[in-house]
C-alpha cells in the first residue's frame, strides 16, 4: 500500500561533498518539523514561496547556518507542504540534519517518492511523472527537449483529446443498451467509423515515432565495420576529432570493440569501432571478429567502410549482402579517396550509393555526419513534436490500436454491447498511459527507478 499521509525527507542534491546541499521535506508536518529545529523566524507563520535565513540546532548545539525555502501546499511540487533546507555541502552536516529530522518524526523517502506524491495528488499525470526521470537522465539537447515537451503535457493533452472523443461515443452506445428493446441507434455508425479511422491514424503515427523517440532518449547504436585496413579506426578518430583509436597499417590491430559517443545536432550516436571482418589468424582475433558480428546484429545503424583503392567489386558486393539485415540501416562508405585520381573516383563501384571520404585527410567528414544524422532522424525536428520514448507507452498504444481495429471490424456486425466492450478496452489502455487506470505494483515499479530526493 502506498503511503502519502506521513512526512518524508531526503537529500535532493547529489551525494558527496559540495558547496551546497539541499534537504527536502514533504508532508503535512514538514513546516512544523523544520520549525522545531530552526532558529530564526517562526516558519509556521510565513507565506509560501519565501526564503528564510537562520540556523539548524539540535538543542543548544548549532549544526549549520542555512536558508530555508517554504512551499505551502497546494502550491508546491507535491501539492503538500514542502520545505527545502539549503545547508553547506559537508557530508557530516547533511547527515546530522537528516538524522535530527528523522528523530523528530520524518521518514526517509523512497526513490521517486516526491514525484509519486505529485502524481497521487494530481499535480502530474503518470506520463508527465515519467518525463521527470527522463529529463533528469537527458544527455543531449534533443532528449532534453523531448522530455520537457512531455513534462509540459504535450503527450498527455493529445491522449486526453483522443480519449474524450471515444468517451462521447461510448456513452451513446451505452445509452443504446438502456433502450435495447426499443431498437434505437444513438451513435451514428458512419461517424464512429470516421472517428476510429482518425484516431487509429494518430495512434499509428505515435507508434511509428517510437523509433526516433527511443533513439533520442537512449542514443543510436552505430557500428563501424569493414575489412582490415579499411580505415575504420581512422574514421572513428575523424568523427570524434581526436585520436581515440590506435591506427596502424598492420591488419588486425583492432581486436576488441572501442565505444565512444558522438553528438550530432543534439542526437547521441554510440559509435562502436570493431575488429576487421576476415578469417582470423589467431584465437584472440577470432574472438574480436565474433564480437564484431554480435555488435552488428545489435546495431540500429551500420557504417560499412571499404578501401576504395583496394577492394574488388565482387568482395564489396559480398560484404554488403552479408551485412544487410532487417532493422539495420546501412551506410556504405568509400574510404581513402585521397589516394585516387578523379577518373578512378568516377568509376568506383556503388558510386550512386557510397559516401566517398578520406578519413585520414578528414575529407567529406561533415557531409558524412549529416548522412548519419539523416539516417536516424528522417524529418526535421522542431522541438514541438509528440514522440513516444517509453516502451510502456508504446505497448499501451499498440493495445489501443488493436482494440480500435476490433471496433472497426465489428461495427456493422456485432451488437452494441460488444462494440461498447471494445471501445472501453481502448479507453482502458489509453488511460494506463496517463495513470487514470493503474496499480500499486505498476507505480512502485516506475518510481523505484527514480533517484532518491526527486
Amino acid at each position: 500500500m502506498i503511503q502519502t499521509e506521513d512526512t518524508i525527507i531526503a537529500l535532493a542534491t547529489p551525494s558527496g561533498s559540495g558547496a551546497i546541499g539541499v534537504i527536502r521535506l514533504s508532508g503535512p508536518d514538514a513546516i512544523m518539523m523544520a520549525n522545531a529545529v530552526f532558529k530564526g523566524k517562526d516558519l509556521t507563520k510565513q507565506a509560501t514561496h519565501t526564503l528564510h535565513y537562520g540556523s539548524i540546532a539540535d538543542g543548544d548545539f548549532i549544526l549549520d547556518e542555512v536558508v530555508v525555502s517554504l512551499f505551502v501546499g497546494p502550491k508546491s511540487y507535491t501539492r503538500e507542504n514542502v520545505v527545502e533546507i539549503s545547508c553547506h555541502g559537508s557530508n557530516y552536516i547533511i547527515e546530522s540534519i537528516i538524522k535530527l529530522l528523522l528523530k523528530n518524526g520524518a521518514r526517509a523517502a523512497k526513490p521517486g517518492e516526491f514525484t509519486l506524491r505529485a502524481f497521487m495528488n494530481g499535480q502530474l499525470d503518470l506520463s508527465q511523472a515519467e518525463a521527470v526521470a527522463d529529463l533528469i537522465a537527458s544527455n543531449s539537447k534533443a532528449s532534453q527537449q523531448v522530455a520537457l515537451q512531455q513534462l509540459r503535457g504535450g503527450f498527455s493533452n493529445q491522449l486526453q483529446h483522443l480519449r474524450e472523443q471515444l468517451v462521447q461515443f461510448a456513452s451513446l452506445i451505452e445509452l443504446e443498451l438502456d433502450f435495447a428493446e426499443e431498437d434505437v441507434e444513438f451513435a451514428n455508425r458512419d461517424q464512429l467509423k470516421q472517428l476510429i479511422h482518425q484516431i487509429t491514424k494518430i495512434i499509428g503515427g505515435l507508434i511509428q515515432s517510437f523509433e526516433l523517440g527511443n533513439a533520442i532518449k537512449n542514443g543510436v547504436n552505430t557500428v563501424i565495420a569493414g575489412r582490415p585496413n579499411a580505415g575504420k579506426s581512422t574514421l572513428l578518430n575523424a568523427l570524434l576529432n581526436e585520436e581515440r583509436a590506435i591506427v596502424s597499417h598492420i591488419p588486425g590491430t583492432t581486436r576488441d570493440t572501442i565505444e565512444e559517443v558522438l553528438n550530432i545536432k543534439g542526437i547521441n550516436f554510440r559509435l562502436i569501432d570493431t575488429a576487421g571482418i576476415r578469417e582470423a589468424t589467431d584465437a584472440i582475433e577470432q574472438i574480436g571478429v565474433q564480437r564484431t558480428m554480435e555488435k552488428i546484429s545489435q546495431s540500429a545503424l551500420l557504417l560499412y567502410v571499404f578501401d576504395a583503392e583496394q577492394i574488388s567489386l565482387a568482395d564489396l558486393e559480398a560484404d554488403i549482402a552479408s551485412l544487410q539485415a532487417p532493422g539495420i540501416t546501412m551506410l556504405v562508405i568509400a574510404n581513402k579517396a585521397d589516394l585516387l585520381n578523379p577518373d578512378q573516383l568516377a568509376t568506383l563501384p556503388h558510386t550512386e550509393k557510397a559516401i566517398i571520404i578520406s578519413a585520414k585527410e578528414k575529407l567529406h567528414i561533415d557531409e558524412l555526419k549529416q548522412k548519419i544524422y539523416n539516417a536516424a532522424v528522417k524529418e526535421q525536428l522542431t522541438g514541438n513534436e509528440t514522440l513516444v520514448t517509453n516502451i510502456r507507452h508504446l505497448e499501451a498504444l499498440q493495445k489501443t490500436e488493436q482494440s480500435l481495429i476490433r471496433v472497426l471490424d465489428g461495427i456493422d456486425g456485432v451488437t452494441s454491447d460488444f462494440l461498447a466492450m471494445d471501445i472501453k478496452q481502448a479507453l482502458h489502455y489509453l488511460s494506463e498511459i496517463t495513470g487514470a487506470v493503474t496499480t500499486d505494483d505498476l507505480l512502485e515499479n516506475i518510481f523505484s527507478k527514480f533517484c532518491i530526493g526527486k
